[in-house]
């Protein structure tokens, strides 16, 4: 599939400071849903094309589903959306119940929360789950795939596992993992500006130079149609990391804990409405410029020439 333009609508999220992944229970915070007020939600659903979607929250990733849960279905309801359910899939069993296969083929919008990123892939890997999800994803224009810190950054094929801070751009301070596939082309972390991981994005796209990083701040989206243009929502800033153009490059024969040495990594700072290009690599102040540049193709058309080449 991955030739072929997808129809459907990626929102991934970075997330905020309370997200429901804190393992020990004296640690916990309360649970805020800060970008809804950015109007986050409200895209989710506007995206879709109706007033009142299906939405189903898959709450896999998180260590306190029983906590996340309402708090979606309560923010989703101040936006008069009420037909929203709570998928809470523990084992890889449970996603192979026929219950939630014929729940996603009704949704309008999955949504993942936050959490531990890992247990997607482990949930949902090699099921008929992720395979329906990502067919609709490829065939229905007005399917939204929706995430939000861990549930953004398994949209990945190649996924950010985890990765230590302090010792950022060492060989091995990022690890890396198989995502759900569904984002081809692109690295995704989350959580980018206050938790400082700058580092192990620049390190993930040293490794693997013919991606795009991107970076999500807090409180911030971004939209991603025909599974390349890159649209900015929400208040703060994304960063998109570019190593096309990578000239020197240790990244793969360093050892572990060595300094890493990258020769012309190109970055480009997002703000809301601005969009970027991940096949031509070119920012634009907004989606009318980008159009302006590159009127659109029937996707059918599109679709039908890059399988004829």
């Amino acid at each position: 599939m991955k030739n072929i333009t997808p129809l459907g609508k990626l929102i991934a999220v970075g997330g905020n400071e309370d997200k429901g992944t804190y393992p020990n229970p004296r640690t916990r915070r309360k649970y805020y849903l800060n970008f809804f007020k950015l109007g986050i939600l409200k895209r989710i659903v506007l995206e879709t094309g109706k007033l009142d979607p299906r939405i189903e929250v898959i709450t896999t990733a998180s260590m306190i589903p029983e906590e996340v849960g309402p708090i979606y279905t309560g923010s989703f309801a101040m936006l008069n959306c009420l037909n929203v359910g709570i998928m809470d899939i523990r084992t890889p069993e449970d996603a192979r119940q026929p219950e939630y296969l014929e729940r996603l083929m009704a949704a309008d919008v999955i949504m993942f929360s936050g959490g531990n990123q890992s247990r997607l892939r482990e949930m949902f890997g090699d099921t008929e789950f992720l395979k329906c999800m990502t067919q609709r994803y490829y065939d229905e224009p007005h399917f939204v795939i929706a995430g939000t810190s861990a549930g953004a950054m398994a949209m990945s094929e190649h996924m950010i596992r985890g990765g230590s801070v302090p010792d950022a751009l060492l060989k091995g301070a990022v690890k890396m993992g198989v995502g759900l596939s569904l984002l081809p082309a692109a690295i995704v972390d989350s959580h980018f500006v206050k938790r400082g991981r700058f580092g192990r994005l620049i390190e993930s796209v040293a490794l693997h130079p013919k991606l795009i990083g991107i970076g999500l701040g807090e409180d911030t989206g971004v939209l991603i149609t025909e599974g390349n243009l890159v649209e900015t929502i929400g208040s703060n800033l994304v960063i998109i990391l570019d190593g096309h153009h990578i000239q020197h490059n240790n990244a793969a024969a360093a050892k572990k804990g060595t300094v890493l040495s990258i020769e012309n990594v190109t970055m480009h700072v997002l703000a809301k409405g601005n969009v970027y290009d991940m096949h031509a690599r070119k920012f634009y102040v907004s989606k009318e410029a980008q159009a302006a540049c590159h009127p659109k193709l029937d996707p059918v058309d599109a679709n039908s020439s890059v399988e004829q080449g």
